[in-house]
């Protein structure tokens, strides 16, 4: 039995056996459609009372049929056929309409988001008789045919936050809608010219606007709840943005919404996902990132509506971690936190469970074995937490060793970006990767450095070791698989807290690394407050740090400023922090 979509309540058996019957109705493949078709899909929603839609496939077939408007029955992205900015989906719709006005802005919306072929609305006069043989006719008033148009002609989109694609205004998606046709006039447009010409036009559109290929083409959605102040959001929306550029996507448009709490399906509101949907099909964006973490069920929903890939900020994290991680210990440990974050999250991503083919949340070690079954996926991820524990082991007896050679250890620890590993190519003349990125380093570093003993003045030798950036809500599942790198932190006689004083959220970064050190199952050793790139920093600023924290060391890592005077605080907190231990 062929489906009937929308709202079905108080159908007769009668009237749902017409409806069915509409599946063996067959348009010539050329025309849009044919009088007859119109005029008894018109007699149906007369007697039914409601809006019907018709949807036809190229060949002339129809595909779906439905109760209610073209919003209410619309087909869902990945049901489509085709999907995607550069071409239209193959299916047209047939809708009637009660009331004898154009096409709405929510059928011609719903046009955009699927990319119909063409969307035709036949206004009904709530009369109309049966010619001998069955066939109704009087029932259409006028008709209107509706298409997308390139982008050339498009008008520029009104919200109440312009969207902006590099500093440009970015034009909504728009339609061309005819004047009230006959049906007979309809019946003499050509389809397949009609089509070929958009498409044509519309392919020509994408490759101009097309980035480079390896790189994803992104759209960040943000949620303010109640419990965040405006400025803890944008700070938030700020940072994902960068965490997107590091994963090596490119953010198109950022879209907000404000609720008192988060939808439990969609995260966002229903109008909200339509927004997302519009934009995403209007930008040709290939991936949605959330600034929040998803549960399985809300990825699936969101990517069944919206019909691109959907991923959290959590995916985009692990996705850097794969691309960074150059040691044996953090491949392994990158993996471990993929498959424990993915394990939940096998059961329909997308059409398959293939997450192969590249773009942030599918590189790394962990994708291969996405496709394999949860039970192997669960072996996998013990075999993997045993020899992360036995690198924990081999890691906790070279601390010993060092302990036993009585050479003081001091970790530094800093916010992601707060130019740690900067710091220590400044200090020891290592050449430890440096970059204007978030984790740009994630294995851990040692080297040497020679300060001066803090009673005799003597020279003395301390360890320093470069750690891996923390950041706001840092993922469960990195926490756990990074343990040995941050025991690093827990092992170290004295740490090294350094602050990127010229961010706008430093303070809010002190707290995120102090909350993750407070979690640390052995407490940390003393720390020292050590505000870096004051060269960039503004003097008010400057002048709240000193006050708020007046024990702290002032310096500019790339600029040398200041490391004297740090190497002398140095010594005194080792000398502090051994006389305590």
């Amino acid at each position: 039995m062929e489906t009937i979509f929308g709202n079905l309540q108080g159908l007769k058996t009668s009237q749902l056996k017409q409806l069915q019957r509409l599946y063996h109705q067959r348009i010539p493949g050329v025309s849009i459609t044919t009088p007859e078709f119109s005029q008894r899909l018109a007699a149906i929603s007369t007697e039914l009372n409601q809006p019907v839609c018709a949807y036809l496939n190229r060949r002339g077939q129809v595909i779906r049929v439905g109760v209610g408007t073209p919003r209410q029955t619309q087909i869902p992205p990945l049901e489509l056929p085709r999907y995607g900015a550069e071409r239209l989906c193959g299916i047209r719709c047939i809708a009637t309409h009660l009331k004898p006005e154009p096409p709405n802005e929510a059928a011609l919306t719903a046009m955009a988001l699927q990319r119909l072929d063409a969307l035709v609305v036949l206004n009904i006069t709530k009369t109309g008789f049966t010619r001998r043989g069955g066939g109704a006719t009087g029932y259409v008033k006028e008709a209107y045919l509706a298409h997308l148009t390139p982008q050339d002609s498009r008008t520029l989109i009104t919200t109440p936050a312009d969207l902006k694609v590099d500093q440009k205004q970015v034009q909504s998606p728009s339609w061309s809608i005819s004047p009230p046709l006959e049906l007979d006039e309809l019946a003499q447009q050509d389809l397949l010219d009609l089509v070929e010409n958009l498409e044509a036009e519309f392919q020509r559109e994408f490759i101009a606007q097309e980035v480079d290929a390896d790189h994803d083409r992104v759209l960040i959605v943000g949620l303010m709840t109640d419990e965040m102040t405006p400025q803890q959001f944008q700070d938030t929306l700020a940072e994902l943005a960068r965490l997107v550029d590091t994963a090596g996507g490119d953010v198109l448009q950022t879209i907000q919404q404000k609720r008192s709490r988060i939808h439990p399906q969609t995260v966002v509101g229903e109008g909200k996902v339509q927004e997302i949907a519009l934009t995403a099909q209007t930008l040709g964006v290939n991936l949605v990132v959330f600034d929040r973490d998803l549960s399985p069920s809300q990825v699936r929903n969101l990517e069944a509506q919206i019909g691109v890939r959907v991923v959290d900020r959590t995916e985009v994290i692990l996705d850097i971690f794969a691309q960074r991680a150059q040691s044996r210990a953090g491949k392994l440990q990158v993996e471990l936190a993929q498959l424990e974050y993915m394990q939940p999250r096998l059961a329909g991503r997308g059409r398959t469970m293939s997450r192969l083919g590249g773009g942030i949340g599918t590189r790394g070690p962990g994708e291969t074995k996405l496709e394999t079954e949860r039970r192997a996926i669960g072996q996998r991820i013990s075999r993997l937490q045993k020899q992360v524990n036995q690198l924990q082991a081999h890691r906790s007896r070279l601390r010993q060793r060092r302990q036993h050679q009585e050479v003081p250890s001091v970790a530094l620890v800093g916010y992601t970006n707060a130019g740690k590993s900067t710091l220590l190519n400044a200090l020891t003349n290592a050449e430890v990767y440096t970059a204007d990125q978030l984790f740009a380093t994630l294995d851990p570093t040692t080297r040497r450095l020679v300060i001066p003993h803090g009673e005799t003045d003597e020279p003395q030798e301390i360890l320093v070791t470069d750690t891996v950036g923390f950041i706001h809500e840092l993922p469960t599942s990195l926490m756990d698989a990074f343990r040995a790198t941050l025991e690093e932190v827990t092992e170290a006689d004295a740490l090294v807290h350094l602050v990127d004083l010229s961010h706008p959220a430093w303070l809010r970064h002190i707290r995120s690394v102090r909350e993750i050190l407070a979690q640390m199952p052995i407490t940390p050793g003393p720390a020292l407050v050590v505000f870096n790139k004051i060269d960039r920093a503004t003097s008010e600023t400057l002048a709240l740090a000193r006050e708020e924290f007046p024990l702290a060391v002032f310096i500019s890592a790339s600029q040398r400023l200041g490391l004297e005077t740090l190497r002398q605080r140095l010594a005194q907190l080792i000398e502090y922090a051994v006389d305590c231990g």
